[in-house]
């Protein structure tokens, strides 16, 4: 009985070592995807209107090197998530760069910090959120869409996504 129990225990042991090593390691491309998720339209009662939204996005990479380091600020490395806005105007999509009330042009690129696993693994996947400006008060179009690409330190470029038609209004 006592060898059989300790077989047993022998046996549960070793099967529990060797569970987590049959776990197979997500391995993706060095070269960026991302995905398009949703996009929520956020109402700001004040203005009685929606203003902004936020766009989410999924995204995998082999490499693991998605991110800047906030000391990153030159070009190439100043933005790494890239976002045109496009307005339909009379059946035609047309890229609009907005301005601000000084005539400041208004980016939509955005900044991802550094997202690089520890460990020997460096696959990664994750979700991306990142709020956006959908009211342009220069204009009485009300149907917007966005193209999203990003890029990782090695300078790789994602596949480009276009959102899906989203109404301002």
């Amino acid at each position: 009985m006592k060898k059989v129990l300790f077989k047993y225990i022998v046996f549960l042991t070793i099967a529990i070592l060797v569970m987590p090593s049959c776990k197979k390691k997500e391995t993706y491309p060095v070269i960026p995807e991302i995905k398009y998720e949703g996009f929520v339209k956020i109402y700001n009662p004040v203005a009685n209107k929606f203003e902004r939204g936020v766009l989410k996005l999924s995204f995998k990479d082999g490499d693991g090197d998605i991110g800047l380091r906030q000391s990153e600020t030159e070009p190439p490395y100043d933005y790494n998530l890239f976002v045109k806005y496009y307005e339909i105007q009379n059946r035609d999509t047309v890229e609009v760069i907005l301005t601000d009330i000084s005539g400041d042009t208004i980016t939509f690129n955005a900044r991802i910090p550094i997202l690089t696993p520890t460990g020997s693994n460096k696959s990664i996947k994750g979700e991306i959120d990142d709020t956006l400006f959908i009211y342009n008060y220069q204009s009485n179009f009300d149907t917007i869409m966005y193209e999203v690409y990003l890029i990782d330190r090695a300078l790789n470029k994602s596949n480009i996504i276009f959102t899906p038609l989203i109404n301002r209004k």
